[in-house]
């Protein structure tokens, strides 16, 4: 499911306009993207929560050549399913 996909879907499941299934997607992505920056945690009960985890350095392999490489420490997103969400997925 693609972006467009979402908003018809949620429109649909709203019985709201597309346009404003659109603006309630982009304030989502916006909201979660400012909260992950700052540190902070997202959970949304039953569905799952969005965090930040630091990546240590760590020693990498470049497959083209074989080489060794130094890949930098880095901050990532990680998304952690719920239990509602894990049950239906696996019903």
């Amino acid at each position: 499911m693609n972006k467009a996909e979402l908003i018809d879907a949620i429109a649909s499941e709203a019985k709201i306009s597309k346009a404003e299934a659109g603006r309630a997607v982009d304030g989502f992505v916006n909201a979660t993207t400012k909260a992950l920056k700052k540190g902070d945690r997202v959970a949304l009960v039953g569905f799952g929560s969005f965090s930040v985890a630091k990546r240590n350095a760590r020693t990498g392999r470049n497959p083209q050549t074989g080489k060794t490489i130094q890949i930098k420490a880095k901050k990532v997103a990680k998304f952690k399913a719920g239990a509602d969400l894990a049950k239906a997925v696996n019903k």
